[in-house]
């Protein structure tokens, strides 16, 4: 099985329980197969956590969801040592970072504290408790959920966190069509409850490795460069893209690629991933991030050979 048979599977079978948004699955499946963390951020009833199970589902892999809220403690997410009375000893009581795929659902209610206990788990792939690392089993990848609407109660998250996610996304409301069949397929029980796994968890790292393998010529490299270069010149822009986001930009951009079959990388695939990518590494003021971006791709050359 390559990526492409593996995205096809996955996708198809997350379209049984969320309608007309096959781009915003393919977009995430891309993700996944990247290596990448990603942040669902939407209005309340949108679908966030349906697709973040069903992604999971769909996936023959270890699962664990956390609810996030304010009084939710480090220890909550990492595990903790305690005191075993009957053993007399010290054991380890492993958290839900300790999987595959992390749902960390309404991540901005939890402190900033327990926020930051994700940064390690999100970039290293590994966790430390009580000053002991440990490695996560691989694949390791977070979706978060969030809803912008509400203010109280919530943690904004900080640019270092926001940098550690892949790509952020939004799906937006379904369509009259789409909303007419959900009104009547979905009654006393949920589809997403009979989801069945169609891959295996044990392939993706392999499907990882071969979007990695997908090629990057010079001219894409330099268009890429040249995305980046732009955000850290525009007035509007106080803090452009990183290097660790062009990096992101160039694996989401492959990971792409590797859906279609392709075995190089085009300059479709990067501007079909950088307002995935980009976006919510931008500190801007007096415009939103995306249609700056919109605009420096709209700017920027776009190589023709």
């Amino acid at each position: 099985m390559n990526c492409k048979e593996y995205a096809k599977k996955t996708i198809d079978n997350i379209e049984k329980v969320i309608k007309g948004k096959h781009e915003e699955i393919t977009v995430m499946i891309a993700a996944m197969l990247a290596g990448g963390n990603i942040l669902l951020e939407d209005v309340p009833g949108t679908g966030k956590t349906v697709l973040a199970r069903a992604a999971a589902k769909s996936i023959s892999c270890g699962f664990k969801r956390i609810q996030l809220t304010p009084d939710l403690l480090p220890s909550d997410i990492t595990g903790i040592h305690f005191f075993n009375m009957k053993e007399q000893l010290f054991e380890l009581r492993k958290g839900p970072v300790f999987t595959n795929i992390l749902l960390a659902d309404e991540i901005n209610r939890a402190t900033p504290r327990t926020q930051s206990a994700l940064l390690e788990c999100m970039e290293e792939k590994q966790v430390t408790i009580d000053g002991e690392e440990m490695k996560l089993a691989l694949p390791f990848i977070v979706i978060a959920t969030q809803n912008p609407v509400e203010n109280a109660g919530t943690f904004p998250l900080p640019e270092a966190q926001l940098d550690r996610f892949l790509i952020k996304m939004s799906l937006g409301y379904a369509v009259r069509e789409q909303e007419g069949k959900i009104l009547s397929e979905i009654g006393y029980d949920h589809p997403i409850d009979s989801l069945e796994p169609v891959v295996s968890g044990e392939d993706l790292p392999l499907m990882q490795q071969e979007a990695v393998r997908v090629r990057v010529n010079e001219a894409v490299r330099d268009y890429i460069l040249d995305i980046g270069e732009a955000t850290r010149n525009h007035p509007s822009v106080v803090l452009g893209a990183s290097t660790r986001g062009l990096l992101a930009l160039k694996r989401m951009s492959q990971a792409l690629a590797a859906i279609k079959g392709q075995e190089f990388v085009t300059p479709d695939n990067v501007q079909d991933s950088v307002r995935f990518v980009l976006p919510h590494r931008l500190i801007c003021r007096g415009a939103k991030s995306g249609d700056i971006i919109d605009e420096i791709v709209s700017k920027v050359k776009t190589p023709t050979e």
